[in-house]
C-alpha cells in the first residue's frame, strides 16, 4: 500500500483544483439531462421533511436520485431536505451510484459532497466512482477525478485507466502513469504496454513510443516482448521515415521465427513504394505469402496507390487485374484510385469499364469518383462528356463543390474555352460555392495563355480584394505574359510584390524577366539578372543564355557576350552552330586580335 500511496503522491503533483472539476461535471450532467426542460420542480415529500422518521439507505437513495435527475439546482437544498441524514456513508453512495445509473451525475453528487465542511473522501467511494468512470470510458472526468482527490486506486484500476485515456487520445497521461507504476515496483501486463504503444501509433506520437519502449526494457519485460510489440516498432520506424531501420527489425524478427502482422508489412510496403524501391515491395509480398501472412486488400491498395503516385499506372493496372484474378474484391477506394490512374494515362475506355464494373459490384460512385472521371474527360478534351457527367453527379444529389468546379474550369481553360470557364466561375457564388485561390489561378493562367492580359490582371486584383492570399502561381503566368507584351516594368513590380509577401518565385520567372528586358533593349540589366541567378546557384534556361548573347552582340558588347557564353558552357549547355557563326562574324568585323584564342577556348569547352 505504501508503494501505491507514493504513486498517488506523484500523480497529484500535477493535480487540478476540484472546483474546476465540479464546474465541468455540472455542465456535462446538465447536458445529459437536458437541464430542467420537460420536468417539474420536485418538492420534498412529507416524510423527507420529517427528520424523525428513519428510512433505510435504499429508500433514501431512490428519492435522492429523483431529486438529482429532475431538480436543476438540487445542491442548494439537499441538506435542508435531509437534515439528519449522513450522506458521507459509503454504503449510501454505492446505492446511489447503482440506482442513479449515470456516472456523471454521480460524480456531480460526489463533488457536491466534497464541498461540505469536514468532508473526508472515503477510499471505497472514490475507488467505486473511479472504476465507474473508467467503465463509462469517461477519460477526461476520470483524469480530473484522479488528480483532484487523495485516494489510491488499485493497480488493476490504474491499468484500466491507462487503457481508458489511451482510447480517449490522452496518450501522454498513459505514459506518465506507466512510468509512475514502474517506480512503485508494480509490473503492468504486456497487454497494457502494447495497448499504449498501439494508441501512441494511432495518434502519431512516435516520440512516446520510443519512451515507452525504453521504460519497458527498464521494467524488465524483455522476455514478454512478442511479435505484436515488434510490429508496432516497425510501424513507428516507418512513421519516422527510418525505413532501413524498420526493414532491419523485420528481418531480425523473421530470423527469430516471428512474422509481424499485416499492418507492419503494409506500412513498410507503403514506404518502399514512396521510395520507388519496388524490388523490396516484391520481396515483402513473397515473404508475407511464405510466412502465411497472406496479403490482404489493404496490402494491394498500398501497392496500387504507390504505383499510381509514381506514375506507374500500367504496373498498377496489372496488379489490380492480378488481384481480382486471385479472388480479392477491390473496394470503393481501390476502384477510384485505379480509375484516377487510368485517367492520367488517358485510358478513358478502361476507366469507364471499371466505372461500370464498380457499379455492378454494388459501389455507387461518390463525388470523388465522379470528379476523377470528369478530370479524365477534361484531360483528353472531351468536355461535352465531362459536362454531361457533371450534371449527372448533381442530379443524383451531390452538391457542387469548389473542387468539382475547379476541375471543370481547368478543363475548359486548357482547351481554349476560357469564356465558358469565366461564366461558370461567375455562377459559383450564386450556388454558394466558394472560389478559392486555385479557381483564380486557373482562370488567370487560362486568360494569359490566350493573351488576354487585361482580364488576367483584373482577376488578380479581384482575388486580393476578396482577401485571398496569392500564391507563386498567381504571379508566374502574369509576369511571363507581361514580359511577352513588353510591360517589363509592370512585371518587375509584380516580382517585388511577390518577394514582399515572402513567396518563393519559380526559377523560370527570372528567365521571363531577362528575355523581356532583352526585348526592350535593357540588355545590361538583363545580364545583371543573369549574374544574380548564377550567384544564387540557379540554372537559367538555355534560351535565356542564347537571347542574352545575341542581344549583347547586337549592341556591340562582345566581351560580355563571350563571358555569358563561358557561363553557359559551365552550367552544361552546348553552343549552337548558328550562334557561334553569328559571334564569329561580329568578332571578325571588329578585327579582334584575340579572336582565335577565344574561339579555340569556346570550341574546346563545347566539345
Amino acid at each position: 500500500m505504501a508503494n501505491i500511496t507514493s504513486l498517488m503522491i506523484s500523480i497529484r503533483q500535477n493535480s487540478r483544483f476540484a472546483k474546476n472539476l465540479r464546474i465541468h461535471i455540472r455542465n456535462l450532467s446538465v447536458e445529459t439531462n437536458g437541464g430542467n426542460k420537460g420536468y417539474e420542480e420536485i418538492e420534498p415529500s412529507e416524510k423527507l421533511l420529517n427528520p424523525t422518521r428513519r428510512q433505510d439507505v435504499s429508500e433514501i437513495a431512490e428519492e435522492v436520485c429523483k431529486v438529482i435527475r429532475n431538480k436543476p439546482r438540487w445542491e442548494q437544498t439537499l441538506l435542508s431536505d435531509y437534515p439528519s441524514f449522513n450522506f458521507h456513508d459509503p454504503s449510501f453512495f454505492r446505492e446511489l451510484l447503482k440506482q442513479l445509473n449515470n456516472v456523471l451525475l454521480s460524480l456531480r453528487f460526489f463533488l457536491w459532497l466534497s464541498s461540505q465542511p469536514n468532508f473526508l473522501p472515503h477510499p471505497v467511494s472514490c475507488n467505486t466512482l473511479f472504476d465507474a468512470l473508467l467503465e463509462a470510458k469517461a477519460c477526461v472526468p476520470a483524469k480530473s477525478f484522479l488528480h483532484s482527490f487523495g485516494f489510491s486506486p488499485e493497480p488493476a484500476s490504474l491499468e484500466n485507466y491507462i487503457r481508458c485515456v489511451c482510447e480517449g487520445g490522452l496518450v501522454e497521461e498513459a505514459v506518465n502513469v506507466l512510468d509512475v507504476l514502474k517506480g512503485t515496483g508494480y509490473r503492468p501486463s504486456i497487454e497494457t504496454w502494447n495497448f499504449a504503444l498501439r494508441s501512441c501509433l494511432q495518434f502519431e506520437r512516435t516520440d512516446l513510443i520510443w519512451k515507452l519502449y525504453e521504460e519497458m526494457m527498464k521494467a524488465g519485460v524483455q522476455k514478454d516482448v512478442g511479435i505484436e510489440t515488434v510490429g508496432y516498432l516497425i510501424q513507428a520506424f516507418c512513421s519516422d521515415n527510418k525505413v532501413s531501420r524498420a526493414y532491419e527489425l523485420l528481418r531480425q524478427a523473421l530470423e527469430d521465427g516471428l512474422a509481424p502482422c499485416n499492418d507492419a508489412f503494409n506500412k513498410l510496403i507503403s514506404r518502399f513504394c514512396e521510395e520507388k524501391n519496388y524490388d523490396r515491395v516484391s520481396e515483402l509480398l513473397h515473404t508475407m505469402i511464405a510466412k502465411n501472412r497472406n496479403p490482404d486488400i489493404f496490402t494491394y491498395q498500398e501497392i496500387i496507390n504507390g504505383l499510381c503516385k509514381e506514375r506507374k499506372q500500367l504496373q498498377a493496372f496489372e496488379v489490380f487485374n492480378a488481384l481480382k484474378g486471385r479472388g480479392y474484391a477491390p473496394d470503393m477506394v481501390m476502384y477510384t484510385t485505379m480509375i484516377h490512374g487510368l485517367c492520367k494515362m488517358r485510358w478513358l475506355g478502361d476507366a469507364r469499364k471499371l466505372w461500370f464494373e464498380m457499379i455492378v459490384k454494388g459501389f455507387l460512385p461518390n463525388e470523388y469518383t465522379y470528379n476523377t472521371l470528369i478530370y479524365g474527360y477534361c484531360k483528353i478534351g472531351n468536355l461535352d462528356e465531362a459536362l454531361k457527367l457533371y450534371k449527372e453527379m448533381h442530379d443524383r444529389g451531390s452538391k457542387e463543390t469548389t473542387l468539382s468546379c475547379n476541375i471543370l474550369i481547368a478543363g475548359l481553360c486548357l482547351h481554349g474555352r476560357t469564356d465558358e470557364a469565366y461564366n461558370f466561375f461567375r455562377e459559383m457564388p450564386c450556388k454558394d460555392v466558394v472560389c478559392d485561390i486555385v479557381t483564380y489561378n486557373t482562370l488567370i493562367q487560362g486568360f494569359c495563355r490566350e493573351g488576354k492580359i487585361l482580364q488576367s490582371t483584373d482577376l488578380f486584383k479581384e482575388l486580393l480584394e476578396q482577401g485571398l492570399q496569392p500564391s507563386t502561381s498567381s504571379y508566374t503566368h502574369l509576369i511571363q505574359k507581361l514580359c511577352q507584351v513588353g510591360s517589363v516594368q509592370e512585371a518587375k513590380k509584380m516580382w517585388n510584390d511577390l518577394h514582399n509577401r515572402g513567396l518563393q518565385p519559380m526559377v523560370c520567372t527570372r528567365d521571363h524577366i531577362i528575355n523581356g528586358l532583352c526585348e526592350q533593349g535593357c540588355v545590361v540589366e538583363g545580364m545583371e539578372w543573369l549574374i544574380t541567378m548564377l550567384k544564387s546557384n540557379l540554372k537559367p534556361q538555355k534560351q535565356t543564355f542564347v537571347k542574352l548573347v545575341q542581344s549583347l552582340i547586337q549592341i556591340g558588347k562582345l566581351d560580355d557576350s563571350l563571358s555569358v557564353i563561358g557561363s553557359m558552357l559551365r552550367v552544361g549547355y552546348e553552343l549552337e552552330e548558328d550562334t557561334l557563326s553569328y559571334l564569329l562574324n561580329k568578332l571578325c568585323e571588329n578585327k579582334y586580335q584575340f579572336v582565335e584564342s577565344q574561339l579555340e577556348e569556346i570550341i574546346n569547352f563545347n566539345q
